[in-house]
């Protein structure tokens, strides 16, 4: 691992003593010219040095959080170097197959990135005026996003998932098989996991190594036992890489985020640490500026041919999705994936609502020139069908099925048939746009021609199948 002072190793003041440490805090009295979030370098008595973060300052004291921890510090002889900067990370292509902890260090036994260009994690503002429209399909292979919820680079679309759903394994898919079907040789995924398990992030290792897809990731990790702080830090490094890829060297990057609730407890027990007002749930009031100061760093930008898309996964706390992170989070992205639990428990893999789920850039990186010429009007009609579905199931369950007409029996074993073929699919299977866009024709000619007021008669001539070998009512 780097050492602490490879970050600054000629700057800064170093200020001996501490008037108070509590668990992971140390308050060093009248610092003078340090700033917030500045990094300090901690030692104690065995002279090994601890990295920090400026958390509070003030004319009386500077509270700092260790993130390697406090044991062994004394109060008394604990030494404090303000390095004058905030954590800057080296940048390079070659850190694409490197692993990483949440503060860029390694964490696979190789050297650290060799490059002279040290980046503020912070970023930098995008210029509004700058930015270009999010336009281009990314195919996912996941037939519930590449043909109802698709993907467009440039986009912010998250994943809002639920305690024991398996959103891991459909984040793993995500990584292994996204590409630009025209470019995919420029195509490139950054992850960062927050707050992960041990066993977790082994599970997400193993499985990008395994499939080949670790020689073009570069994964940030920064586990559950590691100092909340660190968690602030790691989408920031994660981000900080990827517009170094993107616009510095034209690369097409995938930003794959999880989970974002463990980031925002971490912030919410920074600010507590901190004595801010508590705002939502205990969340601080800057929640929502936060969460945007790390999603707005995505986007397209004039005289860069390289786009950053990003996708967070963030689990919901009792499946509620007014909660802040995931409420927050919507207003800031252009729509969601949402994970449901009734399908996750009749089976069905990837649990993806058909509903609830919404790309609102999807019409800009979809259709004639993108994908196929059908793909818009085929996803409108899934939509309106399967909505129609729900009605009926409701009703079913007042008055019974049997008690239904021949054309609501025809929209269940449609409904039935979406669910079990189209959503569903193999953890390792890999659909191409077209095989997706061939079968939602193939499901949708289950019901009556009449029946898809949503696309041109033009469109059912060259798509509708009279027979497709499934019984119609």
């Amino acid at each position: 691992m780097n050492k602490v002072r490879d970050y600054a190793p000629d700057r800064g003041l170093t200020y001996t003593g501490a008037s108070r440490m509590e668990g992971l805090l140390v308050a060093v009295e009248r610092v003078r010219d340090a700033g917030y979030d500045e990094l300090v370098e901690i030692t104690g008595p065995g002279g090994e040095p601890r990295l920090g973060r400026v958390l509070d300052i003030s004319e009386e004291l500077a509270l700092v959080q260790v993130l390697e921890g406090t044991g062994g510090l004394s109060g008394r002889t604990v030494r404090a170097r303000f390095l004058g900067e905030s954590l800057r990370l080296p940048v390079s292509e070659n850190m694409l197959g490197r692993v990483f902890d949440g503060l860029g260090r390694p964490m696979d036994g190789g050297p650290p990135p060799l490059s002279e260009d040290r980046r503020d994690v912070n970023g930098l503002p995008i210029n509004p005026v700058a930015r270009r429209y999010p336009r281009e399909f990314i195919q996912t292979g996941i037939s519930a996003i590449d043909g109802m919820n698709a993907l467009v680079r440039g986009q912010k679309l998250p994943i809002f998932s639920g305690n024991g759903l398996p959103h891991d394994k459909v984040c793993a898919q995500l990584v292994r098989q996204a590409c630009l079907p025209k470019d995919e040789a420029g195509f490139c995924v950054i992850f960062a996991a927050m707050g992960i398990k041990r066993d977790v992030a082994d599970y997400f290792r193993r499985d990008f190594a395994d499939s080949g897809a670790l020689s073009r990731v570069a994964m940030f990790l920064s586990l559950a036992d590691a100092a909340g702080v660190e968690r602030l830090l790691a989408p920031r490094a994660a981000l900080t890489l990827a517009e170094h890829l993107a616009f510095d060297c034209g690369r097409h990057v995938l930003v794959v985020l999880t989970d974002m609730t463990n980031y925002c407890e971490s912030l919410r027990e920074v600010g507590t640490a901190r004595g801010e007002m508590p705002g939502r749930k205990g969340y601080p009031g800057y929640l929502y500026s936060d969460l945007a100061s790390l999603y707005e760093r995505a986007g397209r930008v004039d005289g860069s041919p390289g786009s950053i898309t990003q996708t967070a996964i963030l689990t919901m706390p009792s499946d509620d999705i007014s909660h802040p992170v995931p409420d927050l989070t919507g207003y800031i992205t252009e729509g969601q994936i949402v994970l449901d639990r009734e399908l996750f428990q009749r089976g069905i893999y990837p649990p993806i609502a058909g509903l609830p789920s919404l790309s609102r850039l999807m019409k800009d990186g979809v259709g004639k020139g993108y994908t196929r010429e059908d793909h818009p009007a085929l996803a409108s009609q899934l939509f309106a069908c399967y909505a129609y579905v729900k009605r009926v199931r409701a009703l079913a369950d007042i008055i019974g099925e049997e008690e239904l007409g021949p054309g609501d029996k025809q929209y269940l074993k449609f409904g039935e048939a979406f669910e079990l073929r189209f959503l569903s699919q193999g953890e390792r299977e890999n659909r191409p746009i077209a095989r997706t866009l061939d079968l939602g024709w193939e499901i949708l000619s289950m019901l009556p021609r009449e029946e898809l007021r949503r696309v041109s008669g033009a469109l059912l001539d060259e798509h509708y199948a009279e027979e497709t070998g499934v019984e119609k009512g």
